[in-house]
């Protein structure tokens, strides 16, 4: 081991090295702090890009959808301007209640009435005699192979019947031909008297009469 004095050629050279290696050293440092300060500028370059990209976006979806909002709006007015409504009719309040005129009378009853023609109020015999006018409703209820009638006589001015009679009919084939059967069962509400020699039961058949008042008179 030798110690150089200050001055010497090898000091110098000892120098140098040592200077040139510290130079390179530091120009080492300063390249990495430059290539990591890049990096970060990028970085921060990249994220402004695409925060600004993505506002871009935004703006332009958000617009987009009103111009689109605008151009059905447009659309609907335009086709509504074109459009002519007409209504036609009469509106009446009578009595309290309110009436569409025009509109096709409703029958206020589905059960049948005599009409004059039907009742033949003109006719008349021969002979010229007084004609007395009366009508009969008919109730049928179907029973067994026959069915129950009852018969209700009206006058054309009361509105209770003046005579009530009920029995059972039906209809057989005989050789001779069609034959009805018809068993009388009450009169104005009361059942007859039960016939001696018949298997028929009165009573019972007298529940499917249909009296005017729903009793028996």
């Amino acid at each position: 081991m030798s110690i150089h004095t200050p001055g010497t050629h090898e000091n110098l050279v000892l120098a140098q090295n040592v200077n040139g290696r510290l130079r390179a050293e530091a120009r080492m440092i300063f390249a990495r702090a430059f290539m990591q300060r890049a990096i970060g500028a990028g970085i921060f370059v990249a994220l402004a890009g695409v925060g600004i990209g993505a506002a871009s976006y935004g703006w332009a979806y958000m617009n987009q959808f009103d111009s689109a909002a605008e151009k059905i709006a447009a659309a609907m007015q335009t086709a509504l301007s074109d459009v002519t409504l007409k209504t036609k009719g009469e509106v009446t309040l009578t009595d309290n209640t309110l009436k569409l005129e025009g509109l096709p009378a409703q029958r206020e009853s589905s059960v049948p009435t005599p009409t004059k023609a039907q009742l033949g109020a003109d006719s008349a015999p021969n002979s010229k005699a007084p004609v007395n006018t009366t009508f009969t409703v008919f109730k049928q209820v179907p029973y067994l192979d026959g069915q129950i009638v009852t018969g209700w006589n009206f006058k054309p001015s009361e509105e209770k019947p003046y005579q009530q009679y009920c029995y059972f009919s039906r209809r057989t084939n005989e050789a001779k031909g069609q034959v009805e059967i018809k068993i009388d069962v009450a009169m104005d509400g009361k059942i007859l008297p039960q016939p001696q020699k018949s298997d028929v039961n009165l009573a019972i058949l007298g529940t499917n009469c249909v009296w005017h008042d729903g009793k028996s008179l």
